[in-house]
């Protein structure tokens, strides 16, 4: 099954906007939350290449719900659609184990939906952006959670606020493991930690379910930290999008299923 669809994923900081044309991703932007001004070029120009299709759909997953109403609100004005939303208008196809009363982000459901549609096996999914969630997902398809910690910019920029003498500097990788000035040290303990981090976890994820998961990252800082790390089975940047599209197609499916 092969659908139109207009993907929006709204994250702690950037919201990442895509469009599907026949089952396939044609267009994706990026801006920043703050960026109002961007929002509604951003919005027009992803819809684009839907423009003349007809049945499209548009998903929205959201991290940070403020932006999310405001971005909802642009669509419906811009585009004249309805905005669906997930885990409120259309549930993310994957199986739960978590505690009663636990909140997941969209973004990690969505990330373990897509991993799983593509992999068919126990995964972990490292999403790398403003924060980096680890997670577990198993044989049967079902996400058990995993682990959160600060990204690598936002651990930097603490670096920066919370001492007098370390310096603000971005995200870059560090030249060699020894950092031989402060930057470089800096630079060099965020991303060999966060490294080391994601390491140490799968170990005990795989100690849990008795099987080395595949391993999947995504996310702005996905490829920067991970395109080389032999632990990494492959680096896909737009997971969450992805997942948005296998929502919406399961959902098409089942629906087709019971009006047949």
């Amino acid at each position: 099954m092969k659908l139109n669809m207009l993907g929006v994923s709204v994250g702690n900081s950037r919201t990442r906007i895509g469009a599907f044309v026949d089952g396939e991703l044609q267009e994706c932007a990026t801006f920043r939350n703050e960026r109002e001004d961007a929002l509604a070029e951003a919005v027009t120009h992803a819809y684009a290449p839907l423009r003349d299709r007809e049945d499209v759909a548009v998903l929205l997953a959201s991290v940070n719900d403020p932006a999310a109403k405001a971005i909802e609100q642009q669509i419906t004005s811009t585009l004249g659609q309805s905005v669906r939303r997930v885990e409120r208008d259309i549930t993310i196809p994957i199986g739960r184990q978590l505690d009663p009363d636990a909140m997941v982000g969209d973004d990690r459901l969505l990330n373990a939906a897509a991993a799983f549609d593509i992999l068919k096996q126990a995964c972990v999914v490292v999403d790398a952006g403003t924060a980096i969630t680890v997670d577990l997902i198993d044989g049967a398809g079902t996400f058990h959670g995993g682990a959160i910690a600060a990204g690598a910019q936002l651990q930097l920029d603490v670096l920066n606020k919370r001492t007098d003498m370390l310096p603000q500097i971005e995200l870059a990788r560090p030249d060699e493991p020894i950092g031989h000035n402060t930057a470089e040290a800096m630079k060099s303990g965020v991303y060999h930690g966060l490294r080391g981090m994601v390491r140490e976890l799968v170990e005990r994820f795989a100690e849990k379910v008795g099987a080395f998961p595949l391993l999947v990252a995504t996310g702005g800082d996905g490829n920067l930290l991970f395109r080389d790390y032999e632990l990494v089975d492959r680096v896909i940047p737009n997971l969450t999008m992805m997942g948005l599209y296998t929502t919406y197609r399961v959902a098409t499916e089942q629906q087709s299923k019971a009006d047949n």
